[in-house]
Formats: structure tokens, C-alpha cells, sequence
């Protein structure tokens, strides 16, 4: 009987649970959910801290089965992880998924209700189908971008503020541009241990630009606009209410803001284009993953919340921090 790779072991440490679910990229989850909220003119309370938690449920789930799935893989490529290495157990990562997943789900219905579940329930699946299925085909990039807009859709769920179709709709737009940046930074990440061919990168930062282009456009502001913590919307104004939304505070931070998306996830993927290399498509990955969070920081302010913004935007340094000492791929 040919002998496992995976050695067993006794108890987990915490160093490997960190690593198993890659604890401190947890930092740039939140955010999805927040910008959600307030582009949906949801309020910030209680349900919105609740469906963030388990938006990052839902993460950790992802990154637990991503090890489960990839073991094989990982015995070859990467065998510091924690089950090539020994310190977890393929079962053990199987397990915390699962109630990763179902600790996701449950706080998704308690947070915000039918509405939230029925939003949270896709996303989960998306996140099963990519890990054990979809990872290595064509539509791998694809599922992974759906699963972080529904992420940013999840926050539109909320309870509060005004009806189902209209938030629905002023979230798209945040949805769809971190899908984008999402989907690009995915097909980066495929050529982590081979190393790419410049054509890549560059694609990834063309994607990038036009992220940062549409993230930093001003917007047409309402004569009657409705705040972001209102519970009514407004009435629908003819064009001539309708003015550029030019020199406002909250338009000037989203625009820095996107600059400074621009900015982490862009050097990266030009220094990759010079030499693409698997050190600097990794960098590039990581930094790309880390360009959520000032991204989504970004969207909040475009909607009028500058004050979560600001607090969405200074979990990037903590999350660079801690993301030498843990991977967040």
C-alpha cells in the first residue's frame, strides 16, 4: 500500500490555522460588503458588521478547500503549506471549510434575513465550484469574479434604507468593477510558479488603468440626492437636475483613492511586465489582492461615506503588514 504524502500529526497549531485560511487576507473582505451597503443607501449597523463577518466566513472557507483541493499540487510546488507539510490534515481543511461555509451562511441569515441568505447561497456555491472544479478551466477566472461581486451585492441585501430594486441597481456598478479587477488578477495568478509571458501582466495592468479611469470618473449628482443612510429614495429628477458631480469632498477622496488603487496594484504588474519572473508575478498577485481594499474604499466615498472609507482604506497597511509574514496566495 503506497504510503500518504501528508504525515500525520496531533493537535494544529495556531500558526497553521493562520496559514490554512490566510487570517490576515481577511482584511480586504470587509470592504465588499461595506461598499455594497452604502451604494445602496443600506445604513452602517449592526447587519452590515454581521454580513461582513460572513463575507470573511465565506473567505476563510475558500481558503481552506483551495489547500484541500490543491494538495497534490502543493506536495509538488508548494510544500511549506500546511498539509504538504504535515502540520494540517487533508480532513482538517475539508472540515473547516465546511463550517466555515456553514458559519457564513448562518450569520448571512441572521444578519439580513431571505434576502441576504439567498445572496449568500450562490456565493458559497461559487466558491465550492471554483476551488473543486472550475480552478484550472476557462471559466476559473470567471467564477471567482462572480463570487467577489456577489460579495459587494451582499452588502446591498442589508435590511434598511429604501426597497430591493433600486439598491440592487446602485450597487452594480461597485460589483462590477471589482469583478473586473477581480477576474484579472485571478488569470495573473495561474502563472504564480511558472513565471508569465510579459503579454500578461501587461493585460492585467491595462485592466488596472481602466479600473482605476472608471473608479476616479465623477458622477452625475441628484439636486435631490439621497445620502447613503437614508431610508427613503428619491424621486427621480428630470435631466436638467442632474449636475456633475465635479469638486465635492466625497468625490475628491474616491478619486485619491483610486489613484492609490492604481498605484499598489499597478507597480506590481508593470515591474512584472519588465520581468515576469515568479517572484514578481507573486508580487504582483499579492499586491493585487492587497488593491482591493482601496478599491472598495474608493466605491464607499463615491457614495457619499467618506468617514467608512477612510476607515475601509487604513486596513491596507495592516494587511501589507501582516501579509509578509503570511501569504495571501
Amino acid at each position: 500500500m503506497a504510503r500518504s504524502p501528508f504525515p500525520r500529526t496531533g493537535s494544529v497549531g495556531p500558526a497553521a490555522w493562520v496559514e490554512l485560511v490566510r487570517a490576515p487576507a481577511a482584511l480586504t473582505v470587509p470592504g465588499d460588503v461595506i461598499a455594497g451597503a452604502v451604494s445602496a443607501c443600506r445604513p452602517l449597523g449592526r447587519r452590515v458588521v454581521g454580513l461582513a463577518a460572513a463575507s470573511t466566513c465565506l473567505y476563510w472557507a475558500g481558503m481552506a478547500l483551495n489547500d484541500y483541493a490543491d494538495r497534490e499540487t502543493d506536495a509538488r510546488e508548494r510544500s511549506h503549506r500546511p498539509l504538504p507539510s504535515g502540520r494540517v490534515r487533508p480532513g482538517t481543511a475539508l472540515t473547516v471549510a465546511a463550517a466555515c461555509t456553514a458559519g457564513g451562511l448562518g450569520l448571512a441569515a441572521l444578519s439580513g434575513g431571505r434576502r441576504s441568505l439567498c445572496t449568500a447561497v450562490p456565493l458559497a456555491t461559487l466558491v465550492w465550484a471554483y476551488d473543486l472544479s472550475l480552478k484550472s478551466t476557462p471559466l476559473g477566472p470567471a467564477a471567482m469574479a462572480g463570487a467577489r461581486a456577489l460579495d459587494v451585492l451582499l452588502g446591498a441585501t442589508a435590511p434598511g434604507g429604501p426597497g430591493t430594486e433600486v439598491p440592487l441597481r446602485r450597487a452594480l456598478r461597485p460589483a462590477a468593477l471589482t469583478a473586473a479587477h477581480t477576474g484579472a488578477v485571478t488569470v495573473l495568478s495561474r502563472r504564480e510558479v511558472e513565471g508569465a509571458h510579459p503579454a500578461l501582466p501587461a493585460a492585467a495592468l491595462a485592466v488596472t488603468a481602466a479600473v482605476t479611469a472608471a473608479a476616479a470618473a465623477p458622477r452625475a449628482a441628484l439636486r435631490h440626492a439621497t445620502p447613503h443612510n437614508a431610508t427613503t429614495p428619491a424621486p427621480h429628477p428630470p435631466r436638467a437636475a442632474r449636475r456633475p458631480f465635479f469638486g465635492t469632498p466625497a468625490q475628491g477622496v474616491s478619486a485619491v483613492l483610486a489613484g492609490l488603487y492604481g498605484m499598489v496594484a499597478g507597480a506590481a504588474q508593470y515591474a512584472a511586465v519588465r520581468d515576469p519572473r515568479p517572484d514578481r508575478v507573486q508580487r504582483a498577485v499579492r499586491d493585487g489582492i492587497h488593491a482591493m481594499v482601496p478599491l472598495q474604499a474608493s466605491s464607499t466615498a463615491r457614495a457619499g461615506a467618506v468617514t467608512a472609507a477612510v476607515s475601509v482604506s487604513a486596513l491596507l497597511p495592516l494587511a501589507r503588514r501582516l501579509g509578509r509574514r503570511v501569504s495571501v496566495t
